[in-house]
């Protein structure tokens, strides 16, 4: 069978559930697909996903770290951020960047310190060189 890579999911380490949802599900819109505990009172592994977007959240201890960044590429940035606008989250009110490599980033910091920076690439702007009359 030949090799064919798929896809990657990160692993994001979070510490409090509730604070985990209200962020990943109420503010940035994903769905819970599935949770995972081992028994009752034990860390939580948990998959998130909205589109084609697949992130674990896990309290495990050395499940990801701290920090971790994520980039998500999409389209329709500027209506992801009015959505997120209109839902006046109390933590944090997130902008759109032009970045140098020709996308349009808008990065969020989850409440355990990871980032997520959705980027919608752009065209770049051609640039219209001017002509030079040739003197005869």
């Amino acid at each position: 069978m030949p090799i064919k890579f798929s896809r990657t999911i990160p692993v994001l380490r979070i510490f409090d559930e509730r604070k985990a949802r209200e962020f990943y599900g109420d503010f940035l819109g994903f769905s819970v697909d599935w949770e995972h505990r081992f028994e009752p009172n034990t860390p939580l592994f948990m998959q998130v996903s909205r589109g084609e977007v697949v992130l674990h959240l896990s309290e495990h201890h050395g499940d990801g770290v701290p920090g971790t960044a994520t980039l998500v590429v999409m389209t329709g940035i500027e209506e992801y951020l009015r959505e997120l606008q209109r839902k006046k989250y109390k933590y944090y009110r997130p902008g759109i960047q032009l970045q140098p490599w020709n996308a349009k980033e808008l990065a969020v910091i989850d409440p355990f310190g990871n980032r997520i920076r959705f980027s919608e690439f752009v065209q770049p702007k051609s640039r219209r060189t001017k002509k030079r009359r040739r003197k005869p």
